[in-house]
């Protein structure tokens, strides 16, 4: 997959719907995110975004890809995220495998929150 699909991709799981969300998530998939319970499964990851608003858009910068064997990308950058008022700012990494033609979806997701200045 090109870069440009790639990103794609990933912005879609930011605003896209819940039900787009479950398509792209390996049900073994692990993630960590900056809330409780913060270590999460693909099920439960795919259910906590059942009951989340999704982001009505989202920028991403920092951005770098690795493909360290075929049928495998890894992506790290840097996201901004609006609802509304609410905003959201975090780094974060992503690999996503290739389970068929076309057919790619997420096995490892993180987000860390950057700490305010103090």
């Amino acid at each position: 997959m090109e870069d440009a699909r790639v990103w794609d991709f990933e912005r879609s799981l930011w605003v896209g719907d819940a039900e787009h969300y479950r398509e792209l998530i390996d049900p073994e998939c692990l993630m960590v995110l900056p809330e409780k319970p913060f270590v999460l499964s693909g099920e439960e990851a795919i259910e906590a975004v059942q009951a989340t608003p999704r982001w009505s858009e989202v920028e991403f910068s920092e951005q770098q890809v690795s493909r360290p064997q075929e049928g495998l990308i890894v992506l790290a950058y840097r996201a901004e995220a609006q609802r509304g008022e609410h905003g959201y700012t975090a780094y974060c990494t992503t690999t996503i495998r290739r389970i068929a033609h076309e057919n790619w979806q997420v096995v490892q997701h993180q987000q860390t929150v950057p700490l305010a200045a103090g």
